[in-house]
């Protein structure tokens, strides 16, 4: 598996048969410095966590130019059709759809999902969500979309036994650092664990330090890649 971190909440991922991409928001995101055309090229699957723009992002435009299948919450997935996605595939929590090259799950997330459109209407996008992708020969991977922590992480972990997790810590609209950490560490099996949802705007946290920090002397091992690094996991 490849991995690249777009920054904020945005990661693509290269496995055998498929190049998907979670929650690509680059236009606008400042960490974001790479071409968004470039980034969406041969991509197969888009999947998003939840309505917010900062994780919806460019999913559409990448869908049109690359063919892409967006997978999504039922809610979700029928808004941004009727926005011109030209293939969704709706779920909702606790579902498994097989991808072909892969299976995605949804897991429940504490957080919010809506879009305030260009003409001030608030539209309600179904619930929040984590994602969890397997795929043969490789390992298990949770990404735990914008949350806080909660004790049913435990079952995330029984169920679906993920080894590589990515967790939100930027503060204010997820779990901090150190309640991120005390998650991996109470909740998880995790092998490998990065951050992300941090370092984009001055009202989150500018760095991955407390989440590090929080981390120590733990078996999982800790991966801040800079934006735009690629990673063999």
């Amino acid at each position: 598996m490849k991995l690249t971190w777009l920054g904020h909440s945005a990661f693509r991922i290269e496995i055998a048969g498929a190049t998907i991409l979670i929650d690509p928001f680059l236009t606008g995101n400042p960490s974001f410095k790479g071409d968004v055309a470039a980034v969406g090229e041969g991509v197969t699957h888009i999947l998003l966590t939840h309505g917010h723009g900062d994780h919806v992002g460019d999913a559409v435009a990448i869908a049109k130019a690359s063919g892409a299948k967006i997978v999504a919450d039922a809610d979700l997935a029928s808004f941004l059709a009727s926005r011109g996605a030209p293939a969704v595939d709706p779920m909702n929590s606790g579902g498994t759809t097989d991808q072909g090259a892969f299976r995605v799950s949804l897991t429940v997330a504490h957080h919010s999902s809506g879009f305030l459109d260009e003409n001030g209407v608030l539209h309600s996008l179904g619930h929040p969500h984590g994602v969890v992708i397997r795929a043969p020969g490789e390992r298990t991977l949770y990404h735990a979309g914008d949350t806080d922590i909660f004790s049913d992480m435990a079952l995330i972990d029984e169920i679906y036994q993920p080894k590589i997790g990515i967790l939100p810590i930027g503060d204010r609209f997820t779990m901090g650092g150190a309640v991120a950490a005390l998650a991996a560490r109470r909740f998880f099996h995790f092998e490998t664990v990065l951050p992300c949802h941090y370092g984009t705007f001055p009202m989150i946290d500018a760095t991955a330090d407390a989440f590090v920090d929080a981390m120590q002397g733990s078996d999982t091992a800790v991966l801040v890649p800079a934006v735009g690094e690629i990673l063999t996991l």
